[in-house]
């Protein structure tokens, strides 16, 4: 009889960038603690919500979960929640009986009855419906599920994974989230930082994406330069983990270099400030990091959010602007 092991989160962090397990992990100090919580949440088995921008890599980290865990043998099944059709949105989710409406010609388990055992992944809860929310709830508190047309609950055993791109507590504020259910799938919240909070990662990332397309696609490998390497980390990318993968497979799909996208004035994350002087903002911005960090140069890379070559190269600027000043 074989018996199936979970990898360790440790294994994991110490696997290469060509494994698909790994690519979600990291370096970054905040990725490897989010990790940690993650093992200890898919080891009892309790309500997990996952926040951060489009892009961040959401799914991969209720993928992550599933893989660690006790429940890796058993179904892991996504359901995302703004695509749920509003007059079959209760069906789909919780199953019908015979005849419990027009076209119902036959009984349906729906997605948490088809998960026994296993998980449930609700992608951008936040856009669920409003009138969906208790008998959510009822599931994460009684565990339990009463299909449509059905006279008696029905006793299921899932995991939630819950994950979305919305602040929750203003939906809350808003009246469009219950503020009992944000609690309850806000057991263990995973806040997947974006990447150009996560810089020491983007090496990692571009070198895994370029296996992984290279082979898709039948071509040679892509290496970048140390400069072309060095464009990426500081690039903004507005788009995340997902922006990145879609440059690299472009190139790949094209068969030429990978080239950085220009921020467009519509992107969600390009500067919006009224300024007139950009660089005595980032001016500003440097000297502020650099008082908050007491001189330390990585923190304050850190705090502004930009590759450690790049803050050197900005402090070696704010310098000789002061000389050209004085």
């Amino acid at each position: 009889m074989s018996i199936s092991i979970s990898p360790s989160i440790d294994t994991l962090l110490a696997l290469s960038p060509e494994s698909a397990d790994s690519w979600v992990l990291g370096e970054n100090p905040k990725v490897v603690q989010i990790a940690r919580h993650a093992e200890k949440a898919a080891e009892v088995q309790c309500p997990v919500l996952v926040t951060g921008e489009t892009g961040t890599g959401k799914e991969v980290w209720a993928k992550l979960l599933h893989q660690i865990g006790p429940r890796r043998d058993r179904p892991l099944l996504p359901v995302n929640c703004a695509a749920l059709t509003p007059t079959l949105a209760e069906s789909q989710l919780f199953g019908h009986e015979k005849g419990a409406f027009t076209g119902a010609a036959g009984k349906s388990l729906g997605v948490f009855r088809a998960a026994e055992g296993g998980i449930v992944f609700l992608d951008e809860v936040g856009e669920m419906p409003l009138e969906l929310q208790p008998k959510l709830l009822r599931v994460l508190q009684q565990g339990e599920v009463t299909p449509v047309g059905a006279s008696h609950p029905i006793q299921v055993n899932v995991q939630i994974i819950a994950a979305t791109n919305r602040d929750l507590e203003q939906e809350v504020a808003a009246g469009r989230f219950r503020e009992d259910l944000y609690y309850r799938l806000n057991m263990v919240e995973l806040r997947v930082p974006p990447l150009r909070q996560r810089v020491e990662d983007i090496p990692r990332f571009v070198e895994y994406f370029s296996c992984k397309y290279a082979a898709r696609y039948s071509r040679a490998q892509w290496r970048p330069s140390d400069e072309q390497l060095q464009g990426f980390c500081e690039f903004h990318w507005p788009g995340n983990i997902r922006q990145l993968s879609h440059v690299i497979e472009q190139a790949y799909v094209l068969d030429c270099e990978p080239t950085l996208p220009a921020l467009r004035s519509g992107d969600t994350n390009a500067p919006s400030l009224p300024f007139t002087n950009l660089d005595r903002l980032r001016a500003a911005a440097v000297r502020q990091a650099l008082r908050s960090s007491q001189g330390h140069k990585g923190r304050a890379a850190r705090l502004l959010g930009v590759h450690p070559n790049t803050m050197t190269r900005l402090i070696q600027q704010l310098g000789a602007d002061e000389s050209a000043e004085s």
